[in-house]
């Protein structure tokens, strides 16, 4: 297969990281999107290195802002370049403590929503016009929470869940895919943050039947399949990937 351009969002660290250089490793010119230079610029510097190629370019941009997505969209397209995958991985749990007013529910569910919802709506818009046709690829890396809570969290989360399956009527046609990969605990992430603790891994692979957490790889594994050629027939599904703590209901 010929290299493609590959757009991942939230590709700094964790799951966007390891997305990255999976494309990378295999050719790919990839686009790593996100808030912070720093770890951008890390990533690229050192999956580049591995790849042993300049295979992987950063920008920095706050995909909340629809000015900053279609500027840095105008520039990642410039020329007419087309978009090949565009892999929606930016997003986090902006209000992990407990409420105690309703203003702190209006301002934990606004900072969710706009936290995980808008990078993926607004940057997928802004590349739209720019997706191959056929063979473009959109995956959008969503969570457990989406099925299980916690409220805001989850709930922005699962929003994109409908989000994608209207995405994949309106672009089937057209020869584009529209897929989203849920993953479980997937402990070497920044997801955790203070909260990490033997104690905590201990607890939290304990809910998996396969007794550990995922690996940033192994989901980036699962977005690379949902890319390729040979998944053009799958469209509007969820893959949930978690050692079994939530199994799949048709």
């Amino acid at each position: 297969m010929a290299s493609r351009l590959v757009v991942v969002s939230g590709g700094g660290t964790g799951i966007g990281r390891a997305v990255a250089a999976a494309f990378a490793d295999a050719g790919d010119e990839v686009a790593v999107l996100g808030r912070r230079p720093g770890p951008l610029a890390e990533a690229a510097e050192k999956i580049n290195a591995s790849a042993g190629a300049e295979r992987v370019r950063a920008y920095t941009a706050d995909l909340t802002e629809p000015e900053q997505v279609r500027s840095v969209a105008a520039e990642i397209t410039a020329g007419g370049r087309r978009v090949d995958v565009i892999v929606n991985n930016a997003g986090g749990n902006f209000a992990p403590a407990p409420p105690d007013s309703l203003e702190r529910i209006r301002a934990d569910w606004e900072a969710n929503v706009a936290g995980n919802v808008l990078p993926t709506v607004l940057l997928t818009a802004a590349l739209r016009p720019a997706l191959r046709r056929p063979g473009g690829r959109i995956v959008t890396v969503t969570s457990v929470a989406a099925f299980r809570g916690p409220a805001t969290y989850g709930g922005s989360k699962a929003a994109l869940h409908p989000w994608s399956a209207e995405l994949a009527t309106a672009l089937a046609p057209e020869g584009v895919t529209v897929n989203v990969v849920a993953p479980g605990y997937i402990p070497d992430t920044e997801f955790y943050g203070a909260r990490m603790s033997p104690e905590f891994d201990a607890g939290r692979a304990a809910q998996a039947p396969m007794g550990r957490g995922g690996t940033p790889a192994e989901v980036a594994a699962a977005v690379r399949y949902l890319a390729s050629a040979e998944a053009g027939f799958v469209t509007g599904q969820i893959l949930q990937i978690n050692g079994g703590a939530l199994f799949g209901r048709g």
